[in-house]
């Protein structure tokens, strides 16, 4: 899969400033006096995003940074960090785009050439794009979960994929790419998975 870097905002509080109103310091105040952590991250996001209106991206980024800064961590450990969603909707049957996941000539033509796959829990998915996962979970026609295992980029955090019969021949496809570190690489993932299952659309519609 292709990732291109991102020009991603700096995050500090003079940029926060600039973008909501207040400096990471004071939104890390609010949070505190709105009830803090106990209140969740999606409460506590959509407590900033009443105040900074449709950016939803200073949005997640205050509540993650907060959390960070709070030491909050998974049982493993390390922070939750950054989240994406990609999502698309595919002219073919869920069958054949549930297997294009699987199957290295597919692979080839979407997420990137040089693809070598075992289609088994516990087997490895690499290209020569640096991309390396190992599936976790498989589900036929329901959904994946892999490790996200690039040596340079996100090492260590996790993704889904859930597949939908829409009916009509037509797939729902929803990624989510979770355990990110940093705001940066959570941009270029979004981009990259964007593309890449904008490249499974046409590969499968025959575009």
């Amino acid at each position: 899969m292709k990732i291109e870097a991102q020009a991603s905002p700096e995050i500090h509080d003079a940029s926060a400033k600039e973008k909501t109103g207040k400096t990471l310091a004071q939104w890390f105040a609010a949070l505190d006096q709105a009830g803090g952590l106990a209140k969740g991250r999606r409460e506590l996001s959509n407590l900033v995003l009443e105040q900074v209106g449709k950016d939803a991206w200073w949005a997640t980024t205050i509540v993650v940074e907060y959390e960070r800064a709070k030491g909050q961590k998974e049982k493993d450990g390390r922070p939750t960090g950054y989240s994406i969603c990609s999502t698309k909707t595919v002219a073919a049957p869920l069958g054949r785009v549930f297997a294009s996941f699987g199957s290295q000539a597919d692979l080839d033509r979407w997420l990137g050439a040089g693809t070598q796959v075992s289609f088994a829990e516990g087997g490895a998915l690499t290209n020569g794009d640096g991309d390396r996962l190992r599936f976790t979970r498989i589900r036929a026609d329901k959904d994946l979960r892999l490790a996200w295992e690039h040596a340079t980029r996100a090492l260590g955090s996790q993704v889904e994929v859930l597949f939908a019969d829409k009916g009509q021949g037509k797939t729902g496809i929803t990624l989510n790419h979770t355990r990110i570190a940093t705001r940066r690489e959570a941009d270029e993932l979004r981009s990259g998975w964007g593309a890449a299952l904008e490249a499974l659309k046409r590969h499968l519609e025959g575009a």
